[in-house]
This record gives structure tokens, C-alpha cells and sequence, in this order.
């Protein structure tokens, strides 16, 4: 008497091997575009709440406080100190990915490898106005931002535009 077999024949996992690697192939790249574009919102936000804690902080102790910004040993870093404060001296934090950067699109005002804006005690900028631009390594073109919009410190959050505005892709 025969017995029934059951199972796949190589051919047929031969073919579905074959699908799940040009699946795979299409899918991979976008998939790894929306893990940079993640890490880069993930960076502007805590960027934007620490400016706003900036702000805060100085209209509430009433004295000048400045957010400063750097890259170092392969991290972005932020730290919130008073202006009296020296950048070198100040509680700095990193964020958490490596792949992120400080763009050449980063326009707040720069002392050294520091980029920076100041509010006074009333929580209005001293100095200055402009954006942080946060790019990746990986995906150049994917482009997230802060931007201190007003003299009384309003902010928003950004990302990529298609049209370029003054030489500027995040606006």
C-alpha cells in the first residue's frame, strides 16, 4: 500500500524564496528612509522642546538663558544653561542616533563648533533669530528643523520641501 507524502517540492520554495527577495529588494530602501525620516523627528522634537524649555526657563528665573547645540564624538548635543554659563561647562545631552547631523542649512548664530540663540527674562530672543537643520548621513535629503520665527521666541517645526527658498530646503 502507498503512503501519502506531503511537503513542498524545491522548485516551490525555490519560487517563493525568489518573490521574498525581489519583495525585499523594493521594499528595503523605503523602509530604511522612513527609519532615518523617524530618527530625524525624533531628534527635532526633542530639540524644539528643549528650546522651548529655553524660553521658559529664562522668563521664570528672569535671567538671559541660552540653548547651545554641537556635534561631538559622533552625536548631536544640546544643552540649556544660563548666558553666564560657558557652553564648555554646561550639562550637555546627545541624541540618541548616530546618523544624525547638524546641516549646513543651520543658521543660529555660532561661537566655535556651538550654534545657539539666547532669550532674555522676559522670554523674547536676545540673540538671534534662525533654525536648526537636522540632516542624516544616509538619507542627505530627508531634512528636519526647528525654526525661532519671532523676536518674542515663537517656534515651529519643519521638514523637507520640495521648492527650495533661498537656497533652503527646510522651511
Amino acid at each position: 500500500m502507498r503512503q501519502n507524502q506531503t511537503g513542498f517540492t524545491l522548485l516551490e520554495v525555490l519560487v517563493v524564496v525568489a518573490i521574498v527577495g525581489i519583495l525585499s529588494a523594493f521594499i528595503a530602501p523605503s523602509w530604511l528612509q522612513f527609519l532615518e525620516g523617524n530618527r530625524l523627528t525624533v531628534g527635532r522634537d526633542k530639540i524644539h522642546s528643549a528650546i522651548q524649555q529655553t524660553q521658559t526657563t529664562a522668563q521664570r528665573r528672569g535671567v538671559t538663558w541660552q540653548f547651545s547645540l554641537r556635534e561631538r564624538n559622533g552625536f548631536v548635543e544640546w544643552a540649556v544653561h544660563p548666558k553666564s554659563v560657558s557652553p564648555a561647562l554646561a550639562q550637555w545631552e546627545a541624541l540618541d542616533a548616530a546618523s544624525v547631523r547638524i546641516d549646513a542649512e543651520t543658521t543660529f548664530a555660532r561661537s566655535g563648533d556651538v550654534h545657539y540663540v539666547r532669550f532674555n527674562e522676559e522670554g523674547n530672543v536676545e540673540y538671534r533669530l534662525g533654525r536648526v537643520t537636522l540632516s542624516s548621513e544616509q538619507a542627505p535629503a530627508i531634512k528636519r528643523c526647528v525654526i525661532v520665527s519671532t523676536i518674542i521666541g515663537a517656534t515651529r517645526k519643519s521638514k523637507e520641501q520640495p521648492t527650495p527658498q533661498d537656497g533652503k530646503t527646510c522651511y
